[in-house]
């Protein structure tokens, strides 16, 4: 009677596993403090729906010497070392393509790149598709931005009016890359949950305000919508006399 339990138990915990898409990745602290994981791994958790964990500690993979060459900071080349797998093999192909080169050369804290993606310094731009639901996308604003932004006409007068403007916002040069990983900056963070990619609130320290709660496919149509609609006109830059 044991073994019928223990084996029931065990099919039971089967696809709970198999659903648990995550693995862990080595950082040296140099690289953390750079503040670079920050910027990169959400956006591949974004695309993948695949969890990362940051550590110190023999993991899965890690970013060092050893493995394949994945970007270059200044005279350092950082590589990737993997166990195999579908998640580690992602990501390396990740890192490795187009959309993934261009998320490493985002990072720019001081209005310079950081990194270098292309390890062969072959100097290659190329935009990225933006494929989601445009009316999705509207109605998301509305519903989940809308209450601090102004999305459009239809809220100009219900948002917060110390806060940017998503036509104000769609003037900077990485608006993209601040609506794909909008949930990671302050100061959406405190409050908004992503399902399937951020942990939930602790129940001994809720969220301040009422949450924000999105999916995957929601930000790829909020991107897409902010990417259809035009920059503000902030009109001509102010003359001297």
């Amino acid at each position: 009677m044991l073994k019928c339990v223990s084996l029931v138990a065990g099919l039971m915990a089967f696809p709970v596993l198999a659903q648990d898409k995550a693995f862990s990745l080595q950082v040296p602290q140099a690289l953390v403090d750079t503040g670079f994981p920050k910027h990169l791994l959400p956006r591949f958790s974004l695309k993948s729906g695949v969890r990362i964990t940051v550590t110190q500690d023999p993991a899965d993979a890690a970013f060092g010497a050893e493995g394949t060459p994945v970007f270059r900071q200044g005279d350092t080349v950082w590589h990737l070392a993997r166990t195999e797998g579908p998640y580690t093999d992602a990501f390396q192909e990740w890192l490795l393509s187009d959309v993934g080169k261009r998320t490493i050369e985002a990072f720019a804290p001081d209005g310079e790149a950081m990194f270098i993606a292309d390890v062969s310094v072959r100097e290659t731009v190329q935009e990225v598709d933006l494929t989601g639901d445009l009316e999705l996308g509207e109605q998301i604003s509305l519903q989940s931005c809308g209450r601090c932004h102004v999305i459009n006409e239809k809220n100009r007068m219900n948002a917060i009016g110390s806060t940017p403007s998503f036509g104000l916002l769609r003037t900077f040069d990485d608006w993209q890359y601040r609506f794909e990983s909008f949930y990671v900056l302050k100061p959406h963070a405190a409050f908004t949950q992503v399902d399937g990619i951020t942990e939930p609130f602790s129940a001994s320290l809720p969220s301040p305000i009422a949450p924000v709660e999105v999916s995957v496919d929601d930000i790829e149509a909020i991107t897409a919508y902010v990417g259809s609609i035009a920059p503000a006109d902030l009109g001509a830059p102010i003359q001297s006399q």
